[in-house]
């Protein structure tokens, strides 16, 4: 994979409002496949306890400033590989998977 980290401005607020909708296991299996450390993300989160600055910070550069140049998704279920691009994924299916 070809990554580039482009920094982007962090807002607590913000990012505190997306916990919940973030699936942690999903993000840290992803940022771990990058070669990503995860290792100070916990586990779960929940949205009634306050969370590290540290981690909120963490999250934020994991979902907006990491950008993948070229590489491959690859879905969970069936094992096929997506190609990325000049960071556009082309996941349009063969004719023999419609």
């Amino acid at each position: 994979n070809k990554l580039e980290i482009i920094p982007s401005n962090y807002n607590e607020d913000t990012m505190t409002n997306l916990l919940s909708k973030i699936n942690l296991s999903a993000l840290k299996s992803g940022a771990k496949d990058i070669g990503e450390n995860i290792d100070n993300l916990p586990d779960e989160i929940t949205t009634n306890n306050e969370i590290d600055s540290n981690i909120l910070q963490k999250l934020h550069y994991l979902l907006f400033d990491i950008h993948i140049i070229d590489g491959s998704l690859i879905c969970p279920e069936s094992g096929r590989r997506f190609p990325i691009k000049d960071s556009i994924p082309n996941m349009l299916l063969h004719e023999d998977e419609i």
